[in-house]
């Protein structure tokens, strides 16, 4: 999918919260190694590298676009890859994954490979959007249904995201000793309920993006608008409640 740095990021400010939430829960050990698995334009990366008093952090993406703003902040530590991020191997002491484990199916499998780059001691932490059942996700699927049938791409969140209390028991399961899951919401407030549309359109809309040509994905893009300020209303401000779910485990 080809994915825009400066459309996401429109919103940095309220998508850095859970970031820095899920870093919270990383117990400090000296000069880990680091891999930030979706680590987008590169640059919380950077901020992880330095928060964790890393010794190298590996940043891994898929978007060639993401990766070309990321190599500004290469250096000192610091290196970014292109890979798929659900068939990394490695080692590393701490796994990050903030907002990517959702873009890939069988999270039990991903999971149990990334633990497997885990010295005893090493940490996963993951953060995962949860939010499939808000209009934002619903009315999408179905115009995507009306727009493309059978070939219309799968919302990642409803197709491949547990529940939190799966994660907690694979965690379990792959030895992971101490650990938290929760499910968290975090309430955005936005300027108008529209604005909910240039949010989605930074992240679960590039799925449409990438198999519709430009002039037929911005019809697409109206017609979604209309539907789902209809369904929202017009409101000014407009309170986005937004599900995600957090999960750090350390092992041995």
């Amino acid at each position: 999918m080809t994915w825009d740095p400066g459309q996401y990021n429109r919103f940095s400010a309220e998508r850095e919260l859970p970031f820095w939430d899920l870093a919270a829960l990383i117990d400090p050990v000296p000069g880990p190694v680091v891999v930030d698995l979706g680590c987008g334009d590169g640059r919380l990366t950077a901020a992880l590298h330095r928060r964790l008093g890393a010794a190298r952090t590996l940043g891994l993406d898929s978007s060639p676009e993401m990766l070309a703003a990321a190599h500004e902040h290469a250096g000192g530590g610091i290196g970014f890859e292109a890979g798929d991020l659900s068939r990394w191997e490695g080692r590393a002491d701490v796994v990050f994954a903030n907002a990517s484990l959702h873009w890939v199916p069988d999270h039990p499998q991903v999971l149990r490979r990334w633990s497997q780059a885990l010295p005893p001691g090493g940490q996963l932490a993951v953060q995962i959007p949860a939010n499939a059942d808000h209009p934002s996700h619903v009315v999408a699927r179905a115009l995507g249904a009306e727009w493309l049938g059978p070939s219309a791409p799968p919302d990642p969140v409803a197709t491949n995201v547990l529940e939190p209390e799966r994660y907690a028991a694979i965690l379990d399961e792959l030895g992971f000793e101490h650990q938290s899951v929760r499910l968290q919401v975090y309430g955005h407030r936005l300027a108008t309920s529209a604005d909910v549309v240039e949010w989605v359109k930074g992240t679960s809309l590039t799925r449409f993006k990438a198999v519709l040509p430009p002039e037929e994905f911005e019809a697409f893009l109206g017609e979604y608008r209309r539907r789902l300020v209809d369904v929202l209303g017009p409101a000014e401000p407009y309170f986005y409640p937004f599900k995600r779910i957090l999960m750090w485990g350390r092992s041995g």
